[in-house]
């Protein structure tokens, strides 16, 4: 591992060196050959494009990048060349044998989209794509079939590289250290639990999805993994046009929503509105055998089994207004508004055996909740273009609002006795009040034709107080219970200030930034009057470097330092009770974890397939773990079992990811996406508590682990007679062992079928999430003279879903070009991450 090290460290130093080396001069002579290129439908400007000058003999003279607005300023010696043009995803174009006596003006070039990259060979009404940037990768989500009806959660799970597990985390490449940004901003997904807010969001709201396994210094330093940005539609085509979209479902999963935008010349006014309807049920159980903690003998057995059905009803609204102010200046408002209730009515059964697995009895533990969320957020924007080069200021600013409220009543109970002097009931009250505020200043100089500087500020500022109660029915009153109430306020500042520049020199290109981060954050338990302050500021360094091969290949290498602070859950030592044996709590006192992060990427491009694929590791301090311990406690009997986050000392993780992209024939194609890494824990842990004689008990555990694991998806989608779309995915997550124990592998496959109709003005499509019903979390877990258990956990059963799609006063070509201009356009989070 240290060899290795060293290696990547030495080639990242020495490509970083080389990043230096200056254009050759000019000839005394030269002259000045310029023009532009354009996407060939939607006629947008295509930068960081190739401009390469070559011999007759092909041997290059000079070359560069195009700018913001698709232009190209080169010098070269009076003579006859062959002038080429590059873009990835983009099919090459060239002039040959042009002669040039004096200064030369070629016009404007148009490309035409590779259709082996783009993932789109036959015309649809919208097309899903993919576009290879210098520093991520952008998925349109267009017509994918699978996802109608569902949620932004679905929409994830179906992009190559990432994953969502039975919780709802999002993992990308194996690691969930991962930042969700949704139109590039962080907001009402501090406090909240991002994998439920993900769950609440229609798909059918999203455009594209960004992401950026090594983010450069304009983006926000948090996610050790990567970045994840969500980019919510907003229409790009000319004249009143929208959608309706009604879909409904089993188990029940009824929705309906609408796009909705009109553009002119001076403004664009985008909207879009949805109510969906939607039961989740899922199931789980743990089985577990309680150890003797001087003898490791089984002392006893318990089997909890548990049903519940998470019922949304949910309403979401977005209006904004463009304002074209000027060709120069553009003044950009938005509005989102969202409320969701529901109920979860959870039943768990405890099945209680002795040492020898006889049966002594069962508890019934129904825990009845009901939830009530809102969220509001007002975000503006002001773009001043100086001129057509790229020279810009980007400013930005947001505020939220969000209130999320969950109440439960829980009743236990000893089932077929008479004696009912063990029962107990109970009540529990989570109140969540979110502000966060944010403020960003984004500026881009172009220098020359082939340099560009960017620098900005960003202020992230939010307030989470979360209330949590737990009361206890005695005699005949509720009493509160101090081991499950507190109150937690959440105090976070973060001021970053980041630069960098990017360059080309012939084949090789660059991008260095620095970002500087000052965190100022309040952990207060206020009940418990346990106050917690971080402060710190770092600097993150990133660094991207590419070199072209030919026009079909390319490598690339890519640095950042990263942090990830824990929030939400991860602090709130409060948990719900719907099973009060096994208990999450989280730690007020965790520190955040940092991480370098290094890639190292090839793309090949041949006439059907295309092969993008990468090295990569990251090596963490303080990183998180979950851990199981006995808090020393019992109930009815049965011991009381932790889970809660703590700091390790050092994670080393490893990895190869590949993405195949292969089109056997116009009416067919393939996306496969391949992850092996190995994950490497060292540190150990000591865990301290009473037992319920009084004595306190230390218990050491070594956490040092070494664990391989792989993930693999294979997407295909097949045109069959009477242009029917079939598509078919099938994925799967490898076993991989902890410290603590060992997770088992996921396989789920999906399918769907697509038909348009009125003339392609409408869509129908049925789909099934999890055709086999096997998406299932299994965890062993095994903690010497403490308890050895086996889980299995079900989010959502099996899901079918029937869908009919409506477009109005837009036609074929118009969705082609809005699809292509989004595709082009950088979205809400292109400067949004700074």
């Amino acid at each position: 591992m240290k060899n290795f090290q060293k290696t990547i460290l030495f080639t990242f130093l020495l490509v970083a060196f080389t990043a230096f080396a200056q254009n050759p001069p000019a000839p005394a002579n030269a002259v000045k050959v310029t023009g532009k290129l354009i996407e060939q439908e939607s006629k947008q400007p295509l930068e960081f494009a190739t401009v390469t000058i070559q011999r007759l003999d092909n041997t290059t003279v000079t070359g560069g990048l195009t700018g913001a607005d698709g232009s190209y300023n080169l010098q070269v010696a009076p003579g006859t060349y062959n002038i080429k043009f590059d873009f990835i995803s983009f099919k090459s174009t060239a002039i040959s044998a042009k002669q040039i006596t004096g200064d030369t003006n070629l016009g404007t070039t148009a490309m035409a989209p590779d259709a082996t990259v783009l993932d789109a060979v036959e015309i649809t009404a919208e097309r899903s794509t993919v576009e290879i940037k210098l520093d991520k990768r952008v998925y349109t989500v267009g017509n994918d079939m699978m996802v109608r009806g569902g949620t932004v959660s679905d929409v994830l799970d179906n992009v190559p590289s990432l994953s969502v597990d039975a919780e709802g985390n999002v993992a990308l490449r194996g690691n969930q250290s991962v930042t969700i940004l949704i139109d590039g901003r962080p907001s009402n997904l501090a406090g909240s639990n991002v994998a439920e807010v993900l769950r609440l969001l229609p798909a059918d709201s999203v455009d594209k999805v960004e992401v950026i396994t090594n983010p450069s210094a304009r983006y926000d330093a948090e996610g050790g993994g990567g970045i994840v940005n969500i980019i919510l539609k907003k229409g790009k085509a000319n004249g009143f046009n929208g959608s309706v979209i009604a879909n409904t479902g089993d188990p029940e999963n009824h929705g309906l929503s609408t796009n909705l935008n009109y553009r002119s010349e001076n403004f664009n006014i985008f909207s879009n509105l949805g109510y969906n309807y939607r039961n989740n049920p899922g199931n789980s159980f743990t089985n577990s055998e309680y150890l003797d903690q001087d003898t490791n003998e089984t002392t006893s057995f318990t089997n909890e089994r548990r049903t519940n059905d998470r019922l949304r009803k949910g309403f979401n609204a977005s209006f904004g207004l463009e304002w074209f102010l000027s060709k120069t200046f553009t003044w950009t408002n938005s509005v989102n508004f969202r409320r969701n209730t529901g109920s979860n009515p959870a039943k768990t059964y405890y099945d209680n055996y002795d040492a020898g697995y006889n049966f002594l009895n069962t508890r019934f533990r129904f825990n009845d909740e009901d939830s009530k969320e809102s969220n509001v957020n007002y975000s503006t924007s002001f773009t001043k273009k100086f001129n057509d080069k790229g020279h810009e200021l980007k400013l930005d600013a947001s505020v939220s609002k969000n209130i999320d409220d969950e109440d439960a009543y829980i009743s236990d109970q000893i089932l077929n006795t008479a004696d009912t002097s063990n029962n107990t009931y109970e009540r529990t009250f989570n109140d969540q009040d979110e502000t966060r505020g944010l403020i960003q200043a984004d500026y881009v100089l172009p220098i020359g034709e082939k340099s560009r500087f960017e620098a900005g500020y960003r202020g992230s500022f939010s307030e989470l107080e979360t209330d949590a109660r737990a009361e206890t029915l005695t005699d005949g009153a509720y009493v509160n219970n101090p081991n499950y109430t507190n109150y937690l306020q959440y105090k976070e500042k973060v001021n970053a200030l980041y630069a960098q520049y990017g360059s080309k020199v012939g084949k090789f290109s660059y991008f260095m930034g620095l970002r500087w981060e000052d965190s100022n954050i309040d952990v207060n338990l206020l009940t418990t009057g346990d106050y917690n302050k971080k402060r710190y500021n770092n600097f993150f360094p990133s660094g991207v470097f590419s070199y072209e091969f030919s026009q079909s290949s390319n490598i690339s290498l890519s640095y950042s330092r990263r942090i990830n602070r824990p929030r939400g859950r991860f602090l709130n030592p409060f948990s719900g009770l719907s099973s009060n044996i096994n208990i999450f709590r989280g730690n007020p006192d965790i520190n955040p974890s940092k991480t370098h992060a290094i890639d190292l990427g090839y793309l090949k491009k041949w006439s059907k397939v295309t092969l993008n694929t990468s090295a990569y590791m990251n090596i963490t301090d303080d990183t998180f773990q979950f851990v199981r311990q006995q808090s020393g406690q019992t109930s009815n009997g049965v011991p009381i079992t932790l889970t809660t986050p703590i700091n390790l000392a050092k994670e080393y993780r490893f990895g190869f990811e590949f993405n195949v992209n292969y089109n056997p024939f116009k009416w067919w194609r393939i996306n496969n996406n391949f992850n092996f890494y190995r994950n490497e824990t060292k540190g150990d842990y000591t865990f301290s508590y009473v037992d319920d004689t009084g004595a306190t008990v230390n218990d050491f555990q070594d956490f040092n682990n070494t664990a391989y694991s792989w993930t693999a998806r294979v997407n295909s989608k097949i045109t069959l007679p009477y242009k029917i779309d079939w598509q078919l995915n099938g994925n799967y997550e490898g076993p991989q062992n902890n410290a603590q124990g060992r997770r088992r592998g996921q396989f789920g496959l999906n399918t769907a079928l697509s038909k348009d109709l009125l003339k392609d003005k409408a869509t129908v499509a049925l789909n099934v999430q999890d055709i086999f019903n096997s998406r299932k979390m299994r965890v062993e877990t095994y903690i010497p003279n403490q308890v050895s258990s086996y889980s299995e956990m079900q989010w959502r059963v099996r899901q079918v879903t029937l869908s009919f799609t409506y477009r109005f006063n837009m036609n074929k070509s118009d969705r082609q070009k809005e699809q292509q201009q989004r595709g082009q356009d950088g979205g809400e989070g292109e400067y949004m991450g700074g």
